[in-house]
């Protein structure tokens, strides 16, 4: 049986790593148009009619650009002479043209700073280390695909009266007869998860957080208990541990004080009620993200590690399916500092679906090892909010089956 032939993509690649570049056209899956740097890329992308030091085009938003050039996606490596990728990508942003294309930064060293802001920025993907075109290849098609069929609606769909989410009646008897048969199934694997945590530390076998799921509904959230006793109070003790802590928020923007007073370094932004520019805005919105991100967090038991690398430790969610809390399928429940803060921002949409055990942003994040944009993430939510179906949902099912067992304990 004849193999199926990869149609080339064009993509623009941003960079002069003489190796990379040659790397990405020997491999007969992309179409190369290659430029050194930010400013050559943008002057082509727009026909040469760019002009960088048009001061009002930054502030105040005037120039529009033409889309002119026919491009699958922009391919850059993340050192780049004057604009560099991210910066590259916030220019793209600033004057709202080939948004629709994927974007990905290339790197050759291992910087997960650098990575996790440009997955806070939107960037599509971020590869370092081994460079697979393979990969590269099939994550630009289904970004295409993505892209192409998710069309958000008006920023002011939220702020209008809508209908409750209320759970179709052939998902509500699928949820509860999945539900009881993996109870029944399960069950010695739940009694023996019960028994290895009263082993090794002493309290209760299983953790309640409260959770917000369609139509913003707070309901208790049920998992078995990975981590010590007491583990939220001693948050403070291994403080210091943390992967992500990051530099002290300024009160104002450093980088914005060394430019004229009508100057800013990135478009300006409403952040907690004030206009602020999006660079002081993502530190800000970094650093009041409550989670605490450790590796070999010392919280976690020894069941616990293993429960979480297995999933076991979600199996009590079960009983919350069968309460109606939540479904198989949906979009996950958040805590609630992460709901508080979408109510009012286009990606609240997410509510108007059931909240799930499993859903499409999560086999999409496992499959691709964990590395997802969190703008990438609610913007899943939102496409499955919108075209969820009951054959969906079964898909995504067949597909959390491959994915279950986690990689990494992280």
């Amino acid at each position: 049986m004849d193999q199926p032939v990869n149609i080339p993509l064009k993509i623009l690649y941003i960079g002069t790593d003489s190796q990379l570049i040659e790397l990405f056209q020997k491999s007969n899956l992309f179409e190369v148009i290659q430029k050194d740097n930010g400013l050559a890329a943008l002057s082509w992308l727009t026909d040469n009619s760019f002009d960088l030091f048009d001061i009002n085009k930054d502030t105040q938003f005037q120039k529009t650009y033409k889309e002119n050039q026919d491009i699958d996606a922009i391919i850059a490596e993340i050192v780049l002479p004057g604009i560099n990728a991210l910066t590259f990508y916030r220019k793209l942003k600033l004057y709202k043209f080939y948004q629709s294309k994927p974007y990905i930064i290339l790197s050759l060293n291992r910087d997960n700073a650098i990575r996790l802001d440009a997955y806070s920025m939107g960037v599509d993907d971020f590869y370092h280390n081994v460079i697979d075109c393979e990969k590269i290849y099939s994550r630009i098609l289904f970004l295409k695909k993505f892209k192409a069929e998710y069309i958000p609606k008006p920023l002011d769909f939220q702020d209008k009266e809508m209908t409750p989410y209320v759970t179709p009646l052939p998902k509500r008897v699928f949820d509860l007869a999945i539900s009881f048969f993996a109870l029944l199934i399960l069950s010695p694997i739940m009694l023996l998860t019960v028994i290895a945590i009263l082993l090794e530390s002493s309290g209760k076998v299983y953790y309640i957080s409260k959770r917000v799921g369609a139509n913003y509904k707070i309901f208790d959230f049920y998992k078995f208990r990975s981590m010590y006793p007491n583990a939220d109070t001693r948050v403070k003790d291994f403080a210091h541990l943390n992967q992500y802590i990051g530099e002290s928020v300024e009160e104002v923007c450093s980088e914005c004080a060394k430019l004229p007073s009508n100057q800013t370094c990135s478009p300006l932004v409403y952040y907690d009620g004030e206009q602020i520019c999006e660079r002081l805005a993502n530190k800000r919105h970094n650093a009041k993200k409550a989670f605490l991100k450790i590796k070999n967090d010392p919280r976690i038991t020894k069941v616990g590690k293993f429960i979480r690398m297995s999933s076991i430790d979600e199996l009590p969610q079960l009983f919350n399916i069968i309460k109606g809390d939540m479904s198989i399928v949906g979009n996950r429940p958040l805590p609630l500092n992460e709901a508080e803060a979408l109510t009012k921002k286009k990606w609240s949409r997410r509510f108007r679906a059931a909240a799930g055990l499993t859903g499409l942003w999560q086999v999409e994040k496992r499959g691709r090892k964990g590395t997802m944009s969190e703008e990438e993430r609610f913007a899943l939510d939102n496409y499955y909010a919108e075209h969820n179906s009951f054959w969906g949902d079964f898909k995504i099912i067949l597909r959390t089956v491959t994915v279950f067992i986690q990689k990494e304990n992280v």
